[in-house]
């Protein structure tokens, strides 16, 4: 069975996939920490991205992010096991936007 597979990026990569519009950015923090501070695209937390993955069937590149890259990592690794979810790019933003800062 085909396996996707995701690839780090960091912070000025991201501001460059983000330009093309089949493109999207989820940011897998809590709710109240994308209030306090986000690098924009859609909030998602981690625990709902599963019953919340039709908000991305659309988009081709899918970045994840969140504090230091734990939880992304864990959303980023979940979007791979999509089956029809083959075609698309799973990108992961190194670190988090701690790191990125």
């Amino acid at each position: 069975m085909y396996k996707n597979t995701y690839s780090d990026i960091n912070l000025s990569q991201l501001n460059e996939l983000r330009q093309q519009s089949d493109c999207i950015v989820v940011d897998v923090r809590e709710t109240w920490e994308f209030e306090e501070f986000n690098e924009g695209g859609i909030n998602i937390p981690l625990a709902e991205i599963r019953q919340q993955r039709n908000l991305l069937s659309d988009f081709k590149n899918i970045i994840v992010l969140c504090t230091n890259g734990v939880r992304s990592k864990v959303a980023a690794l979940d979007f791979c096991r999509v089956p029809e979810w083959g075609d698309k790019k799973i990108f992961h933003l190194h670190g988090g936007i701690l790191e990125s800062e």
